[in-house]
């Protein structure tokens, strides 16, 4: 895939082979930017699973060594 720009036999200041004569800015070419899609937005959901997963773990350690420390278990 090439660049989209001027056709080399009809940009002025190339010389044949499209390279350029030192000294000499080379043609402007088109620029091409910005989605072709819109991007779909990521889900939270296993972020939130991750979280609540995280939270009941900690809080069963934590339930185990208060009953310990309690001499309950």
């Amino acid at each position: 895939m090439t660049t989209p720009g001027p056709e080399p036999q009809d940009a002025p200041g190339l010389e044949p082979g499209g390279s350029v004569p030192p000294g000499d800015t080379p043609p402007d070419a088109g620029q091409t930017s910005g989605l072709s899609h819109p991007q779909p937005i990521p889900s939270r959901k296993p972020a939130v699973i991750t979280i609540i997963v995280i939270g009941i773990l900690v809080v069963g350690v934590a339930g185990f060594f208060v009953l310990r420390a309690l001499d309950l278990l």
